[in-house]
Formats: structure tokens, C-alpha cells, sequence
């Protein structure tokens, strides 16, 4: 289905023992997330995210049913009962190969993609069956995410001061020229006056914070940091890519009411521990794919030429450290049926 592809040889993800996944499966899910890409994509900018969401829905479920594992959604668009398709529990793939665990979220961003707006992407994530974190009792966390430079050395634990002095100092760079990405929340606004007064830049983000917080682990997108409350299962999305970028997501279950406080607590969750990247994703085999639906710091969106779609796209895998930017080329009236086009 990729026409002219910078990798057009997509090969079954036949594993080893056909009990793991192995790096051939990288290249199919970025077939999946493009397929959600383009069929979001004709909704950019007619302010209908609930026909982009259900076009992209479709697409990703349609593709996911090819590719050579056995599934289980663990993060997907909802519980059976609020969601007809791609919700917690559905089993994805073909049936055959590994069994894996497989988050979705079709569209990271909407009301991004709905408005025209920036880093909306369509995202896919997948590890080991079992080595996802649990989100289910608590549905937002605190986070920190930077990359290999400070990985080391920053801690959620810390003032946030203290942690862009040590960014700042593992980057080579002057405080002023740190940018750290913040959700625009009302709830942000102590945190965005704490940036400010350490004598940094913010970066505001309307929805969506996977684009974000994988900018601040890669280098050349003008983001030094993520920081503040955001989705956790978003946050498990992004400790998939985290694991092959070498940088690190830091989280803090961040329950909303004191009835979600004590689900929490009735679930064995510690309030107060700070989870690391290998809490939020156990396995050191994962996978993470994404697709621009707009443009973004970490990818260009959905574009036409004439009767061409372009999309770019990223992929990692965890194991080998591998990261690959993938340019595609395809026929716009093969995937219409895709797009629930008006």
C-alpha cells in the first residue's frame, strides 16, 4: 500500500521462535500508523474530530488485522462498552507470531488535527505481552521527559529549577536557551511561572503530549523538556520510544478525585513513587511508531501533490537502538475509502 516509500520491502515480522517480536515487525506498524495518518488527514481543518478520529479508527484497525502478531489492546480508545472498535482488551493482529501487548491512539491531537493545528500524530506502540504499566486506576501523571545528555541526572523528586539547571548544564547550554514543552492547562500555570522565573523558555501545547515529550529526547527539534501533568497512558506510549532514544520519562500517578485517589490505592499503587521508563514499560523489545497528521516539532504532516499523499513517519525499536525516519509516497484513490470523504 505504500507506494514509493523510502522502505518499500515491508517483510513479515517473522520472530525467533516466532514467541517475540523481532525488527521486521518496526517496519510493519509504520504501515499502520500512515494508513490512520492519511485517513485522519482529509479531516484537517473541518473542525469535525469526531469524523477524524473515526476515520482514522478504521484505518488502523483495518491494517492492524494484517500484521504478523497476536495482540491485545492494553491502551486503546476505551472499554468495550464506550468504544466499538480498538478498545482495552480487543485482540489485533492476525493471530499468529508473537503475543504482544499494543497501544493505540489513532490520533494523538484530535482537536489538533480538527482545528489545523500543530503535532497532531497517529501513534503506535507495542511490547512483550505483560511488560506495559497498568493505567487503568489512574488516567493522568506528572512527568518529566529529557534526553540522553540528562537522562541521568534529572529527578521528578526535584525542584523544577533545579532540574533545567542540570538539563541545561548536561546540553551545554544557558539556561535561557532551554525550551520546555507544557500542556496549556489551567493547572499548568504554577509550573509555567517556575520555568519562567529559573529563567527558561515555554513551549505551550494545545492537546496531545506524546509529540512533545518525544521532541525533548531527540535532538534538532528545538525542545529541551517536557514537564507537567499529562495522560498516563500517553505516557506509557512514549517510554516505548524513550527505550530506543536513550532519554528518559519520568512519572507520578496524579489522581484527579479522592475516589480515583483510593481505586489507586485498592490497586497496590504507590502515590508516591516516581516511575521510570523501565517501570512504565518493562520489556527491553519494544516498538514505536508514528505518522504526522500536521505538521509538528517531531514530523511534517499529511501533504498532497496532485494525486500523491506524502507522509513522514518515525520508528524505533528499543532493542537495537534503531530509529528510522520514513518518508512515504501513495496513491490518494487507494485510500479513500478510508477517509469517510463527505
Amino acid at each position: 500500500m505504500t507506494q514509493g516509500a523510502q522502505y518499500s520491502t515491508l517483510s513479515p515480522a517473522l520472530a525467533v521462535g516466532d514467541d517475540e517480536p523481532d525488527r521486521n515487525l518496526a517496519l510493519e506498524l509504520v504501515r499502520v500508523t500512515e494508513a490512520a495518518a492519511i485517513a485522519g488527514g482529509h479531516w484537517v481543518g473541518f473542525g469535525d474530530k469526531n469524523a477524524a478520529d473515526g476515520a482514522a479508527v478504521d484505518a488502523m484497525r483495518s491494517l492492524l488485522s494484517t500484521v504478523h502478531f497476536n495482540g491485545v489492546v492494553v491502551i486503546g480508545e476505551g472499554e468495550k462498552d464506550e468504544a466499538p472498535m480498538l478498545y482495552n482488551g480487543e485482540k489485533v493482529g492476525d493471530g499468529s507470531g508473537p503475543e504482544v501487548d499494543v497501544a493505540v491512539d489513532p490520533i494523538d491531537g484530535t482537536r489538533l488535527t480538527a482545528l489545523g493545528y500543530d503535532n497532531a500524530l497517529a501513534v503506535l506502540a507495542v511490547a512483550e505481552r505483560g511488560s506495559m504499566f497498568d493505567p487503568s486506576a489512574v488516567f493522568y501523571m506528572e512527568k518529566l521527559v529529557t534526553g540522553p545528555e540528562a537522562a541521568d541526572m534529572v529527578d521528578l523528586r526535584l525542584p523544577v529549577k533545579q532540574n533545567l539547571h542540570l538539563i541545561a548544564k548536561a546540553k551545554g547550554k544557558k539556561i535561557n536557551q532551554l525550551s520546555v514543552a507544557v500542556l496549556d492547562r489551567d493547572r499548568h500555570k504554577p509550573l509555567i511561572q517556575e520555568i519562567r522565573d529559573a529563567g527558561a523558555r515555554t513551549r505551550m501545547i494545545m492537546d496531545g503530549d506524546v509529540a512533545g515529550a518525544i521532541a525533548a529526547a531527540r535532538e534538532g527539534t528545538g525542545v529541551d523538556a517536557l514537564m507537567g501533568v499529562g495522560g498516563t497512558p500517553e505516557g506509557i506510549v512514549t517510554a516505548c520510544a524513550i527505550k530506543a532514544t536513550g532519554g528518559v520519562i519520568q512519572g507520578r500517578l496524579w489522581p484527579t478525585s479522592d475516589e480515583e485517589k483510593q481505586k489507586a490505592i485498592d490497586a497496590g499503587h504507590d502515590l508516591d513513587r516516581v516511575l521510570s521508563t523501565d517501570d512504565l514499560v518493562t520489556s527491553d523489545n519494544c516498538y514505536f511508531a508514528a505518522t504526522g497528521i500536521t505538521n509538528g516539532d517531531l514530523l511534517r504532516g499529511v501533504r498532497y501533490q496532485g494525486q500523491k499523499v506524502l507522509t513522514q513517519s518515525i520508528v524505533m525499536r528499543s532493542k537495537s537502538g534503531t530509529i528510522r525516519v520514513v518518508s512515504g509516497e501513495h496513491q490518494s484513490h487507494k485510500w479513500e475509502s478510508y477517509a469517510r470523504l463527505k
